[in-house]
């Protein structure tokens, strides 16, 4: 015969209808009891005093719990023999529990020595007598004022279809919770950034019609830059969305599902409730799946806990209390600690903006926008730029020497103002350097001769003098001019003299002579 347990509103009905003069057996076949059951429990209200003709005055909780406690039976079957070996291992099984080693190992051990114990009576033991699985007391968190706060988690979902190349990616999600309501917001996303917890927020605002005046999220790196139960470091960059905004943010404990439990386990409920199953090309796709899911199937299902619907509960008491959604988009900055290098220059998201000399090999603070680059030492603004894009050059003239700044942009007129300080010919002189067309080569003339100038001052000025007029532009010959301190005489033709043997034509006009020949013959 099978054991039925009697419960109290049965016990309190077999006394209330004894009180009121019904017979035992009648009170059993109405009840559906043994007739020597309603006696024993007659018999314990007896035993209490009660008399059936005291009537239903008698009957109070007092009298109900005393003849339950007077008729409960036993504390079942006797202990077996392992229950007694458990009791002589006593402390033995207690010490390896309290240094938290698994009861499965515990058994083990004892068989080693010889123990042997059925897990079953070793597990009955444990949780009977040392208290073993049995955690802290659960006390569910009251909810907070409507519109106060939002708690935030993120993990991954499925995979989007195959692209062109034939790829699949996954995507991950921020999921957002009304503490009160419990209505939903899913943003997907494909990267857990900064940047994207800022989307996701201005995205949620939007979807929410305003602003939740406590935000609650883990400790993921996005928003927490090192997690503390008391004194969190929030990413700057976040935190800096939170004031423009005006929410507070008050991060869960680490290892603490407690402290977001209305997120918590939202993460699976979120990736096969809303998104498993489906086929998304995009993340435009998932998008639009996630709003979709959000306003009208999950929005829409009486949730368990409220028995009301999410979204009807969250209109009816929560959206009146947020505070005023954003009317323009945020400009989401970057933060970051650049090192300024030998050129003066640092980078900040693939850019270079230079910075003044007596910043060279620092590490600087900098914080970029859309439209602007700020670098902050030690709190303090030492220097802004336009925002350039990655790749290109911010410069700002001042932050260099003249004369370096002009060599690396290549400024020639920068140098042949600074000869012509030396004098006007030297100056004149520069001016012919220049007109060559190698760019570096006439660049290192102009070097030169500026060299030669602070060396030996008022004598160079004549010297390029002597070798403009004799069109002579060579830096090397001018430096031997000024050297030997040589004048050059002008330029003149060159004209080749009459030669030696040249007579004019009255030395060759001689007067024709006729000899005479002597004929000796006639002498004789």
């Amino acid at each position: 015969m099978a054991f039925r347990e009697v419960t109290m509103v049965e016990v309190k009905e077999v006394l209330r209808l004894w009180l009121m003069g019904v017979p035992k057996r009648r009170i059993a076949q109405q009840l559906g009891f043994d007739v020597k059951t309603v006696r024993r429990y007659l018999t314990a209200a007896k035993a209490r005093g009660v008399v059936q003709g005291h009537g239903l005055s008698a009957l109070d909780e007092d009298l109900v719990g005393a003849v339950v406690a007077a008729t409960r039976s036993g504390a079942g079957r006797p202990r077996g023999e392992g229950w007694t070996v458990c009791e002589a291992h006593r402390e033995f099984i207690a010490g390896h529990l309290e240094h938290h080693v698994r009861l499965s190992k515990v058994a083990k051990l004892l068989w080693r020595q010889g123990v042997e114990i059925g897990y079953a009576t070793l597990r009955r033991f444990a949780l009977d007598q040392l208290g073993f699985g049995h955690g802290a007391p659960s006390v569910p968190v009251a909810d907070c004022e409507p519109g106060q706060e939002v708690q935030i988690d993120t993990g991954w979902m499925i995979l989007l279809e195959p692209d062109l190349f034939g790829k699949r990616r996954r995507f991950r999600a921020w999921i957002f919770t009304a503490v009160l309501s419990r209505h939903r917001f899913v943003y997907p996303i494909f990267q857990e950034t900064t940047k994207t917890a800022i989307e996701a927020c201005e995205a949620a605002w939007e979807f929410f019609g305003g602003v939740f005046h406590v935000l609650i999220p883990d400790n993921t790196k996005a928003i927490v830059a090192k997690a503390d139960p008391i004194s969190p470091t929030i990413v700057e960059a976040f935190r800096e969305y939170a004031q423009a905004r005006g929410f507070v943010i008050d991060t869960a404990r680490v290892r603490c599902p407690k402290d977001k439990a209305r997120v918590e386990r939202t993460v699976p409920t979120v990736r096969d409730d809303c998104f498993g199953g489906e086929r998304l090309q995009s993340l435009d796709d998932a998008h639009v799946r996630a709003r979709y899911w959000s306003l009208e199937e999950y929005g829409m299902k009486r949730h368990s806990t409220t028995q009301r619907l999410p979204r009807e509960h969250f209109e009816a008491e929560e959206r009146a209390a947020l505070l005023p959604a954003p009317t323009t988009p945020y400009d989401v900055p970057i933060w970051c600690d650049p090192k300024v290098g030998i050129d003066q220059f640092a980078a900040v998201a693939k850019s270079l903006y230079s910075l003044p000399l007596r910043y060279r090999r620092q590490r600087l603070r900098a914080r970029a926008d859309s439209q602007l680059v700020r670098f902050y030492d030690h709190g303090k603004l030492v220097k802004t730029h336009p925002r350039v894009p990655p790749g290109k050059r911010s410069i700002d003239k001042a932050d260099f020497p003249a004369e370096s700044l002009a060599c690396a942009q290549r400024d020639a007129a920068f140098f042949v103002h600074q000869a012509k300080e030396y004098g006007e010919h030297v100056g004149r002189f520069a001016e012919a350097l220049v007109a060559g067309p190698l760019p570096w080569t006439r660049m290192r003339q102009l070097f030169k001769l500026l060299g030669l100038a602070r060396k030996y001052n008022q004598r160079l000025d004549a010297s390029c003098k002597a070798a403009l007029d004799a069109d002579m532009i060579d830096v090397y010959r001018l430096e031997r001019m000024v050297r030997l301190d040589v004048q050059l005489e002008p330029f003149t033709a060159k004209v080749i003299p009459l030669a030696r043997f040249l007579r004019p034509p009255s030395q060759y006009a001689l007067p024709l002579a006729r000899s005479e020949r002597s004929n000796e013959g006639d002498e004789s």
